[in-house]
């Protein structure tokens, strides 16, 4: 009768099991009742297990179960050994990156951003069920980067309530909130979703001016020399991108973080370098992208070389001629010197990617500084370059003049950017006096960075342009410059990158040849050996 009971009970056991395992897998809605019908399933089948021990006695006495005892034993060892190694590298995650590209690991940039955040970050995803998997294992890797990182998976169509209070309109929608701040993106990349940690950890843009009426690059022109590529990843950064002329509006918006002058190519007026003067008195922040001259005349933007000099940076009238071979790499020729080695400044810490400046010319700091303004280099040109001062020779219309040092020439390495950083020097300190507001207030300032006049000199304006852009570091050089500049420090980096397109492209005779080779050669030599080989053993 015991035996009887014991029997029904292990039945009743194996389809509680059954059960659960149907409601895990075809009705995950119902997901509470699994493991309490699993256990409860485990525990018949472990009390018919318990009832029948003399039985399974009797059957391991016999030498075939004590045989079998020794298999299931050595089964089980290498099944712990298996959950160890796995519940180790749970707890150690260590992943390797083998792609060229690295498009699995984050970039230096994502990283840099990830180290800053101070206060818990969350990061929901509503997509459809079925699409989780995709964001996760993407931002699993910003959860390791980051203990801060907090991720919810939402599926707008089981959770309506919760799409409609985040004004959830569409799937795949990636909502970033940090300190009471909030921003989206609709894109599953690391360059948009790392774009929108930054919006986010930033709070408030920063507005660039690029002067405009001298010639300088357009913003909106999708030409080769147009800036519109660069003006859309300012924007993707959180930059406000404005034009400004100084001519009409007399000075430098109170709003400005920074005014870029991209390649002007005629002079600014006198009111307008005193308007720039002003501003960079009270702790501006000013680019100067200024091409060498285009003929062999005068420099024609005087007044910007003399605003640069005042602050000890010496823009000198020569183009940077590059007879390494390193430009042939990249399609280029000794007019466009490569960057490939940087000395040591923030712009260009842990940066090693070639950069290429069409036509530059050399800006160097001046020695011993002016009025304790001290300048420093941040790009030089290759060993085997120098700076042509006979620019009348490189105009004569000659398609392969001599490239050879002569005398007045500048030898490389050549210096073709420099930066200047002045602190304020009448910094006042809040007092410990006022309310709580303004305590915090107070203390906000001193997290912040100590304001500084910084003005950055490129010799070339064309490396940020629609049709060099491209070129390996060009994009990350330019965005460097403007981070150092409106002093965002953690910006600094190089940036995620997409995949590099690996295809084959292959002629018509080609193409016929792989199919031969697959299709036959090979074939046939594997055959050819079978025969050599069967007629040796005959």
């Amino acid at each position: 009768m015991a035996g009887r009971i014991l029997s029904v009970v292990s039945w009743i056991g194996m389809a509680l099991v059954g059960v659960a395992l149907v409601i895990r897998f075809g009705f995950p809605a119902q997901d509470q009742y699994v493991v309490p019908l699993a256990v409860a399933g485990l525990v018949c089948v472990l009390l018919y297990t318990l009832g029948q021990w003399r039985e399974i006695v009797h059957v391991f006495s016999r030498r075939q179960a004590k045989y079998g005892a020794l298999a299931t034993s050595s089964v089980l060892i290498a099944l712990g050994i298996l959950v160890a190694v796995n519940y180790i590298g749970q707890r150690q995650n260590r992943r390797w990156d083998l792609t060229a590209a690295g498009q699995y690991s984050l970039s230096d940039q994502t990283r840099n951003v990830l180290a800053q955040l101070d206060s818990p970050m969350q990061i929901m995803v509503f997509a459809q069920q079925t699409s989780f998997d995709t964001y996760r294992d993407r931002l699993a890797e910003y959860e390791y980067g980051s203990s801060q990182i907090e991720t919810e998976y939402i599926d707008p169509d089981r959770a309506p309530t919760v799409a409609q209070q985040n004004n959830v309109e569409q799937y795949g929608t990636v909502i970033v909130s940090y300190k009471g701040r909030s921003e989206r993106t609709t894109e599953n990349t690391e360059q948009d979703i790392t774009n929108t940690i930054i919006k986010v950890v930033t709070g408030e843009e920063k507005k660039l001016y690029f002067t405009q009426g001298h010639g300088e690059k357009d913003l909106t022109s999708g030409e080769r020399d147009g800036y519109n590529a660069i003006s859309e990843a300012l924007q993707r950064e959180n930059y406000g991108v404005e034009p400004l002329v100084i001519a009409q509006t007399g000075s430098v918006p109170d709003d400005a973080s920074s005014v870029v002058a991209a390649g002007p190519q005629t002079d600014f007026l006198p009111g307008e370098i005193d308007a720039l003067t002003t501003y960079l008195a009270s702790t501006g922040k000013l680019l100067l992208l200024l091409d060498p001259p285009a003929s062999a005349d005068a420099n024609q933007t005087p007044n910007l070389v003399a605003l640069a000099r005042e602050w000890g940076i010496d823009v000198q009238d020569n183009i940077v001629l590059d007879a390494s071979g390193v430009g042939r790499l990249i399609g280029t020729d000794a007019s466009v010197p490569v960057a490939a080695s940087y000395p040591s400044h923030p712009i260009t810490e842990r940066f090693s990617i070639l950069t290429a400046y069409p036509l530059a010319r050399a800006v160097v700091p001046i020695e011993g500084g002016v009025d304790g303004r001290l300048a420093q280099t941040f790009i030089d040109s290759s060993p085997r370059s120098w700076a042509e001062s006979n620019i009348g020779a490189l105009f004569q219309g000659d398609e392969s003049p001599e490239l050879q040092v002569e005398q007045g020439d500048v030898p490389g390495p050549v210096s073709m950017a420099a930066s200047v950083a002045v602190p304020r020097a009448d910094e006042e300190k809040p007092t410990d006096t006022g309310t709580e507001t303004e305590a915090e207030d107070a203390s906000a300032e001193d997290d912040a960075p100590t304001p500084e006049t910084r003005l950055a000199v490129v010799g070339d304006s064309d490396f940020a342009t629609n049709g060099v852009l491209g070129i390996q570091g060009n994009r990350d050089m330019f965005m460097n410059v403007i981070g150092w500049l409106v002093q965002q420090e953690n910006l600094i980096s190089i940036r995620p990158r997409q995949a590099d397109d690996r295809r084959i492209t292959i002629t018509a005779s080609q193409q016929s040849n792989v199919i031969w080779l697959s299709l036959l050669l090979i074939p046939g030599a594997v055959f050819g050996t079978g025969v050599y080989t069967w007629w040796r053993r005959r």
